[in-house]
């Protein structure tokens, strides 16, 4: 090589490994179990599940059918983790005088909820649970079926949601726009609620 060239080095090659630096072990690789942590794998909401990459949309709901809040995690991820992160934020403006809400008086949630973890965690802080029990769990003693049958508001704002062509296929490659489109898509939605 002359003064001025450069080593010219392919596109696709790797560094070696020192011993220092070894590669991760394969145990260490994968999605990382805590949806806020730091150098999360899958922080773009991309994630692999049956039908490819995609991304799965959880949503918290007054009680009228409007989205308070809306997340956005990697297809492959569980419903349960983000239960949390939904019902610490999205305030309810009070009637009078007063704080906003935070807690609501019930959640309903598919048998995807049902877990003894998410369970006290709503025993915790107050909140009715109206989550059916899976076949291989004890049946909940006083579920409310009437409750129950609202849940269903959720999946239709989804649906509703992914009526916009950007929402329902993800041009986005960033999390951050794709949740700026859902939130417009909600935003015009709930104008012609009114």
């Amino acid at each position: 090589y002359g003064p001025t060239s450069t080593p010219r080095v392919h596109a696709t090659s790797r560094p070696r490994p020192t011993p220092s630096s070894a590669w991760p072990s394969p145990r260490t690789q994968g999605a990382v179990a805590d949806p806020n942590q730091p150098g999360d794998r899958d922080r773009e909401g991309l994630g692999r599940s049956r039908g490819g990459y995609s991304t799965k949309l959880h949503l918290r709901e007054e009680g009228g059918g409007r989205p308070m809040v809306i997340l956005a995690t990697a297809g492959q991820r569980h419903e349960a983790p983000m239960l949390a992160c939904l019902l610490e934020t999205g305030a309810v403006k009070r009637l009078g005088r007063g704080r906003p809400r935070l807690r609501p008086d019930a959640v309903a949630g598919d048998k995807g909820y049902s877990y003894p973890s998410v369970r006290r965690y709503l025993r915790r802080r107050g909140i009715r649970a109206v989550i059916p029990a899976k076949s291989d769990q004890r049946r909940q003693p006083g579920f409310d079926q009437a409750a129950y049958r609202e849940r269903n508001r959720v999946e239709r704002t989804i649906n509703q949601l992914k009526q916009f062509r950007r929402v329902a296929t993800r041009y986005e490659k960033r999390e951050v726009n794709y949740l700026a489109m859902v939130k417009i898509a909600a935003i015009v939605r709930s104008t012609r609620l009114d």
